[in-house]
């Protein structure tokens, strides 16, 4: 099951760039919360900050305090803990391109010192089912690469490659903004599905999709959170005027 999230207070840095300013939100579990707001606002910034990948670039760092659940992500675990508890998906499908279909999603489990092989053919069928891939690719598993796939399917593994470590938060930055509208609408018909288990942050410039798929949303302009509620109050009766006029086209 997904477990809440807690920040307080965040600030983060490239160098002496400061990009993220004194953010607070609390993420409900097992919902979907979306983030919206012009390009170089910190929407990905922040996301990346919540399973401490803000601190592998040059000089990135960070102030404040992350909590999921009941843990305090920079100060009671490792990085390599944390990014298990909490599954990324990027904007461009990355799959390995060397590796097949299978092996793809057995990676992370396989990294940690996984070696059941019946336990991993489980969880590897279990993960492209959740992700809505099995019946697509089950006959092909172990014959053709990751990178053998369609756009579409190729994000639907990274899903499943996310989820088959088990984590309870999955974040989204920008999950279909390389895909085709088909494409799309599986990814979204798929966030529906996964809120059951897992607490979701996703990042899109797509209002619509935001409406359709988050029961909260928040905005974010120029490195701070400017309002977060909930998504039928954002974008028809939002509390900061910055937020209306992103929303109405003004700017952005």
């Amino acid at each position: 099951m997904g477990v809440g999230i807690e920040v307080t207070e965040l600030d983060a840095w490239y160098g002496t760039h400061q990009t993220l300013f004194k953010i607070n939100l609390n993420v409900p579990a097992n919902q979907a919360t979306a983030l919206i707001g012009p390009s170089g606002c910190g929407k990905s910034t922040f996301v990346r900050c919540l399973n401490r990948m803000h601190e592998t670039a040059a000089a990135g760092r960070v102030a404040g305090t992350v909590r999921i659940g009941n843990l305090d992500i920079y100060r009671d675990a490792a990085p390599v803990e944390i990014r298990r508890r909490v599954g990324m998906v990027f904007q461009r499908p990355n799959p390995f391109p060397t590796m097949s279909i299978y092996d793809n999603v057995a990676s992370g489990l396989k990294l940690n010192g996984f070696r059941n092989r019946r336990m991993l053919d489980e969880i590897v069928e279990k993960s492209l089912r959740h992700a809505a891939l099995w019946d697509e690719v089950k006959d092909d598993l172990r014959k053709k690469s990751g990178a053998s796939l369609s756009g579409g399917q190729q994000q639907r593994l990274c899903i499943a490659r996310a989820l088959a470590v088990d984590p309870e938060v999955l974040l989204m930055d920008e999950p279909a903004s390389a895909l085709d509208p088909v494409s799309t609408a599986k990814i979204e018909d798929l966030i529906f599905e996964l809120k059951s288990q897992y607490t979701i942050v996703i990042v899109t410039h797509n209002m619509q999709q935001a409406a359709r798929v988050a029961e909260r949303t928040g905005f974010f302009l120029s490195g701070k959170l400017v309002e977060i509620d909930a998504t039928h109050k954002i974008f028809t009766n939002p509390g900061d005027k910055r937020t209306e006029d992103y929303i109405t086209g003004r700017f952005g």
